[in-house]
């Protein structure tokens, strides 16, 4: 299984290895080298069939549940801008969250919510509906370098990676909401 992300610029795709990948909301405890959190809201699909070079009018096709998300990056690295500081920077485990269960693609296009709190102050909000478009074109994009398979996750950022500012000792607390429901909620510790 892959899980593949296209960057928020839409210029790039990186890889993060399964052992990335967070979905029963346990703590983040952050390496000893790690001093700098980024993140970013992602939405995501499953992919439900095999493809390659998948048309645009066709990738509903693909993928059979979507859901929100977010990514952790090792900022200290993604800072330095190198062509290589994006794939380093993404491998830390469980810094890949991608919460379970999944929904009918559907829900993208209502207006629904996805906000992402931490301690309680809003991070980020978007509209579901806006993320359809950016799934899809995430999807499309994807299996024109790569052939996804059945499983495989196509994540596609919603936002520029941002900076995880801990304002009260070396703990926040992260929780993510669509339409006002909890799908994932967890601790980050420095």
């Amino acid at each position: 299984m892959n899980i593949i992300v296209r960057t928020s610029g839409k210029d790039s795709f990186c890889f993060r290895p399964d052992t990335t990948w967070e979905r029963e909301n346990k703590d983040f405890f952050s390496p000893d080298f790690m001093r700098c959190i980024m993140w970013s809201p992602v939405v995501f699909a499953r992919i439900s069939r095999a493809g390659k070079c998948i048309g645009k009018k066709f990738a509903d096709r693909y993928f059979d549940a979507v859901n929100f998300g977010m990514l952790m990056y090792n900022g200290d690295i993604l800072k330095k801008g190198t062509p290589d500081s994006l794939a380093f920077a993404s491998i830390v485990d469980r810094s890949t969250i991608l919460p379970f269960p999944l929904f009918n693609p559907a829900v993208l296009k209502e207006e629904n919510f996805y906000e992402v709190y931490s301690d309680g102050k809003m991070l980020f909000s978007a509209e579901a509906e806006n993320s359809d478009a950016v799934i899809h074109e995430a999807v499309c994009s994807a299996s024109e370098f790569i052939s996804l398979r059945t499983g495989d996750i196509v994540a596609a950022e919603l936002a520029d990676p941002e900076e995880l500012h801990f304002g009260n000792g070396d703990r926040m607390f992260i929780e993510g909401k669509f339409c006002g429901n909890g799908i994932f909620r967890f601790n980050i510790i420095m």
